[in-house]
């Protein structure tokens, strides 16, 4: 069965985002993007929120058609264009989104159906709120966490208002020349 990971660049002190949605202090460099796009490559299906949604759509279907683009660009590009997203949101619509699918209502036999096609995972990229949501409604089988060297003091917290308690296991973790530190946990018991 397909297992459905939340991949998140957190602060030390957990949040994921400054206080208005800001990701500047997000450390990434070509050892990190050469690490994640391995990874990503394994698999073709790719999770968000309408916001994160969005805001991959605005940037990632021409990313490579840029002047100068980077390795990281045309690579992730290429793999984006290509993907099947899934967007969980209330209030998009389905019109003319090729290769998305729109998640608004049944999240758990619509996540569970997910779950049993061919695949090992679904990465859910960044999307707190989805995150919350999904975790809320235990279909979180993982997390794969970036935790970045600095405290931002406030923000979107990843796990705010959880409210039970979760057993995780650390399955790995790496540590990148830059201080971030690769985190990759499962939920237990899934």
């Amino acid at each position: 069965m397909k297992k459905l990971i939340s991949f998140m660049h957190i602060s030390l002190d957990g949040f994921v985002a400054g206080p208005n949605g800001e990701m500047d202090w997000i450390t990434l460099n070509n050892e990190i993007f050469d690490h994640v796009g391995r990874r990503i490559q394994r698999e073709n299906t790719a999770m968000y929120g309408r916001v994160t949604y969005e805001l991959m759509e605005s940037y990632w279907p021409t990313a490579a058609d840029k002047p100068n683009p980077t390795k990281h660009e045309k690579e992730h590009s290429a793999w984006y264009k290509t993907a099947r997203k899934v967007v969980i949101s209330r209030s998009l619509q389905n019109a003319d989104l090729p290769d998305t699918t729109i998640l608004s209502n049944h999240l758990p036999e619509s996540i569970h159906a997910l779950k049993q096609e061919p695949g090992n995972e679904m990465l859910l990229f960044g999307s707190p709120s989805a995150t919350h949501a999904l975790l809320d409604l235990n279909l979180i089988d993982g997390f794969w966490l970036f935790l970045n060297p600095i405290l931002l003091g406030e923000g979107i917290p990843l796990f705010a208002g959880v409210k039970d308690k979760t057993k995780l296991q650390l399955q790995n973790s790496r540590t990148f020349d830059c201080g971030v530190i690769e985190l990759n946990y499962t939920v237990a018991g899934k």
